[in-house]
């Protein structure tokens, strides 16, 4: 397994700076489907609100692109907040989502358990209810390499949150109420379970320096998203022995029945090349016919990472008879597209 060697270069311009300046690039990027406010700092689908249906907002710290913003669009999110780099937006912003995504049948908000991320939209929340607007909330929580973290109490939300936003984003796009909206959502995050692996840390562009230490020969065995410790240390494995552990620890917590069909998802946490990517899907597979569970849907790519950090996640979604339907429903935005 190869090792990225840190670098401290950025292509930014002034670090404090580099938030909205990539926000500019989106928008310019993707005119036919987004567009930003860039005086609430808040990331919009191109035709928000949508009348009659309900709205989804998430939300969290930049640097896990293409999370959030890279989601919003026909059939994922009407809105994202993104804060400052690994730092939670303010409530401000998810109130000014709120209400620009408000089509008359609610909205709902998508929460990772991260305290900053927890607080900020419970207060959001309760200023919309006071502006007569009806709003859900939906916590994932879906990493089972800890009990409790950095920045947590109880489990970290992590790859499932991209999986519940397409899945929920479709029920939307479907016509569902708010109730059945939050119901899948929260049905998705319960049959959900994920864990991450780094080899490097990243580097911030305001610190210039990596967030922790790490030898050449050693990994971060259940590393956070923003690079918080996981359950240890240790020297560098073979694909195959990582994957197996991982997938024992997740399908462990997850317990499907014999026979189950499962969503796949190997991310690349930024700084993984695709053909490292897939070789984990493959010990994966091997793994999922040990358990005799199959991948039915498989998502393979970097969708939420941090920064540049090399390392890898697992997210495994346990699907019943509605979940694939929604999965397969088209989506068009920046970052997942599919179906007409």
């Amino acid at each position: 397994m190869s090792v990225v060697t840190q670098t401290l270069k950025k292509f930014v311009n002034a670090p404090e700076d580099v938030v909205k300046e990539s926000l500019a690039g989106l928008a310019a990027a993707h005119p036919d489907l987004l567009r930003v406010d860039f005086t609430n700092q808040v990331v919009l689908r191109k035709d928000a609100p949508v009348a009659g249906k309900v709205g989804l907002v998430s939300g969290g710290g930049s640097g896990h692109e293409p999370l959030h913003g890279g989601f919003v669009g026909r059939g994922m999110l009407d809105a994202a907040c993104p804060g400052e780099i690994f730092t939670s937006p303010v409530p401000d912003q998810m109130l000014a989502a709120t209400k620009a995504v408000d089509g008359g049948a609610g909205v709902l908000h998508i929460v990772k358990n991260y305290t900053g991320d927890v607080m900020n939209f419970k207060l959001a929340a309760e200023l919309a209810d006071d502006d007569g607007i009806k709003v859900e909330s939906v916590l994932t929580n879906d990493d089972v390499a800890v009990e409790d973290s950095l920045w947590t109490a109880g489990r970290r939300g992590v790859g499932v949150t991209v999986i519940l936003e397409k899945v929920a984003g479709a029920k939307a796009e479907a016509g569902g109420t708010l109730a059945e909206v939050a119901a899948v959502a929260t049905r998705v995050n319960d049959r959900g379970r994920s864990f991450g692996v780094a080899l490097t840390s990243c580097v911030t562009p305001s610190a210039g320096s990596p967030t922790f230490d790490i030898g050449p020969d050693e990994m971060e065995f259940g590393v956070g998203i923003h690079g918080e410790p996981g359950r240890r240390r240790e020297k560098i494995r073979s694909a195959a022995e990582i994957v197996e552990e991982r997938a024992d620890a997740i399908l462990g917590d997850l317990k499907p029945a014999k026979g189950a069909k499962v969503l796949a998802f190997v991310n690349g946490l930024g700084g993984t090349p695709a053909i490292e990517l897939y070789v984990a899907y493959a010990e994966l597979t091997k793994q999922l016919e040990r358990y005799g569970v199959t991948a039915a849907r498989s998502l393979v790519g970097n969708y939420i990472t941090s920064l540049e950090m090399a390392g890898i996640s697992i997210t495994l979604l346990e699907l019943d008879d509605e979940l694939p339907a929604l999965w397969d429903a088209p989506v068009h935005t920046p970052a997942l597209r599919w179906g007409t």
